[in-house]
């Protein structure tokens, strides 16, 4: 990349927070109008600008992409009003139902405006009754004009794959209050997922919730507040439970003590553990076990190093002891997010049985009925 110059024209990516449009702004150095000046906004999102050296730049070459549309080069010669498409990359697509998204918008419980985004089945029928996967990180309603694609599961839901077997999948933003981070997302998740199902062609129940990491705390939270909502089925992956054991461990991958992220970044307690101590019992679903209801399937690996792999296994054996439907999968070896292929299609396979027995009544499969002790596991 080379530093910006004194004159000339320079490009600044852009971002519509309303639209989730992605496009281009530009200024002209040598001119002696300050303002940016709009360039294309369009419901795609760009990447790799590249400008050609023969016409001192007039010609640029760029990726683009949405959901329905992976990611092709294009060219411009007139300064993006108009282009020319050049690859055609996956023309196999044409071949499998995929789906197509669509901003939600909702007000949530603790006073944010909040979007998200829903994605319908390709041949979606309004006289239909469709479950619901609910997959959340944070804000995500930017991606609503990114490509997704269809591949084997390292930790979450793969979303392609779920819409074209005939699930709804809604991916709604969170925003929090410090202090209150598990009820924060259920202060934003629940409310969109009672708007969407204001319509007859969602079932309300068989709704089930992901989440990864940071998700999976998330969905270990709110399984415990059945009165607030009762979901289905849920999968919680690498997930913190504990906030009191998890304040002082140790972040394996970096070596930083866990406190620092307790008290000032993600978790968002915004105390330390003695100050404030109600908060960290508050917002730690290990507590909160003899509430739940909903079947739970984490996956937690014994080479985590983000997030103790302790955390998954004392809920698995506090949900265990209290005689909730629980099972746990550890991939041996393995990191937060898998790596090795072969168990990226193993998971991918168990999630897809999970929750099409708990969400579409499909028959209960051999390992969630008999399961395999840890001592028998093959070491590989």
């Amino acid at each position: 990349k080379q530093p910006i110059g004194e004159h000339g024209v320079v490009y600044f990516s852009a971002f519509d927070r309303k639209s989730k449009y992605n496009g281009l702004y530009c200024r002209n150095l040598d001119s002696k109008k300050s303002d940016m000046q709009r360039v294309t906004m369009e419901p795609f999102t760009f990447s790799s600008f590249t400008k050609g050296a023969a016409d001192k730049g007039k010609t640029i070459l760029f990726l683009k992409n949405n959901f329905t549309q992976s990611n092709d080069l294009y060219i411009t010669t007139d300064n993006f009003k108009s282009s020319i498409k050049c690859t055609e990359i996956n023309p196999q697509q044409k071949d499998y139902i995929w789906g197509v998204p669509e901003l939600i918008s909702w007000r949530s419980n603790n006073g944010f405006d909040c979007d998200g985004i829903l994605y319908k089945p390709e041949n979606f029928d309004p006289e239909k009754k469709y479950p619901m996967l609910v997959y959340f990180y944070e804000t995500r309603s930017q991606t609503l004009y990114s490509y997704i694609s269809p591949s084997p599961s390292r930790s979450t839901i793969n979303i392609p794959y779920f819409v074209s077997n005939g699930y709804l999948v809604f991916v709604p933003d969170i925003h929090y209050t410090i202090g209150h981070p598990g009820e924060s997302a259920l202060d934003c998740i629940v409310p969109g997922v009672k708007k969407i199902c204001e319509n007859k062609w969602a079932d309300a129940e068989n709704i089930g919730i992901d989440g990864q990491s940071w998700g999976g705390y998330q969905v270990a939270y709110m399984i415990t507040r059945p009165e607030v909502f009762k979901w289905k089925a849920a999968m919680a992956g690498a997930p913190v439970v504990n906030m009191t054991s998890a304040y002082g461990g140790i972040r394996w991958g970096s070596g930083n003590v866990r406190q620092f992220q307790y008290e000032h970044t993600q978790s968002r307690i915004g105390k330390n553990l003695w100050e404030g101590f109600d908060l960290y019992i508050e917002n730690s679903p290990l507590f909160g076990v003899p509430k739940i209801e909903t079947p739970l399937l984490i996956m937690h690996n014994d080479k985590d190093e983000a997030v103790p792999w302790y955390q998954g296994i004392e809920y698995f054996t506090a949900m265990k002891r209290l005689r909730k439907p629980v099972w746990m999968l550890q991939y041996n070896g393995e990191s937060h997010n898998l790596s090795q292929r072969r168990n990226q299609k193993d998971l991918s396979v168990r999630q897809a049985e999970f929750f099409n027995h708990l969400l579409k009544g499909a028959p209960m499969p051999e390992w969630m009925e008999k399961g395999i002790p840890a001592i028998n596991k093959i070491t590989f």
